[in-house]
């Protein structure tokens, strides 16, 4: 596998090891929420998730797929889909030019930023190629899993563990502290979760992020 490939690789074999199901990760991660992020097709993250290849593509036809894909998954307050004057407007171009785009053109950073901006998406969503898109959708997924293997690992991490050991000689108010600590970093670590999903909203059954 080529060196662009390298990072995806070492996740998937991670997450191969968090699940038990190396080479089958398609099998318990919510492939259809991963697509919807990233901009990817779902067949192409199927193969991805199996250590294949995306298919290539130069940038321009990234983008111009990415377009394609916002529109075909991304839906109106009253749930219908965005006319190609509503994106021109939010892109803060023209109809015509926005329909050159989706043709053979390539749209200016500015007007990508403004689709980006107001659909809440990840800052490499039009440019970033798809094993690097999906190595980063990716990262939340095996915090999230090594957390639940590891409950103490964001407590260890911390140093908090090595503190609790000294307990025995700590005064009542060093052990309220210690505690008031720890509860706070727990919050924390669950207050992130929620704000992407808890990780586990990417494991099938979990819903979608």
């Amino acid at each position: 596998m080529s060196d662009a490939y390298a990072p995806l690789a070492d996740v998937l074999d991670r997450l191969g090891e968090l699940t038990g199901r190396p080479g089958r990760l398609s099998e318990v991660l919510d492939v259809a929420g991963l697509s919807h992020r990233t901009g990817i097709p779902v067949g192409v993250v199927v193969e991805l998730l199996s250590g294949g290849r995306a298919p290539e593509a130069c940038l321009a036809q990234r983008v111009r797929q990415r377009l394609d894909f916002i529109r075909e998954t991304r839906r109106r307050p009253d749930g219908k889909r965005y006319s190609l004057d509503e994106l021109a407007r939010i892109a803060g171009t023209s109809r015509q030019w926005l329909s050159e785009w989706r043709k053979s053109g390539m749209p200016g950073l500015e007007h990508t930023d403004r689709l980006r901006r107001f659909f809440g998406l990840s800052a490499g969503f039009f440019t970033a190629d798809e094993q690097e898109a999906l190595h980063e959708a990716l990262q939340p997924v095996v915090q999230s899993l090594e957390a639940e293997a590891d409950p103490l690992l964001r407590l260890r991490e911390s140093g908090l563990v090595r503190l609790a050991a000294r307990a025995p000689q700590m005064n009542p108010r060093q052990l309220a502290t210690l505690a008031d600590l720890a509860e706070m970093i727990i919050t924390s670590e669950r207050a992130g979760s929620s704000g992407e999903a808890k990780g586990t909203a990417a494991l099938r059954g979990a819903g979608r992020a």
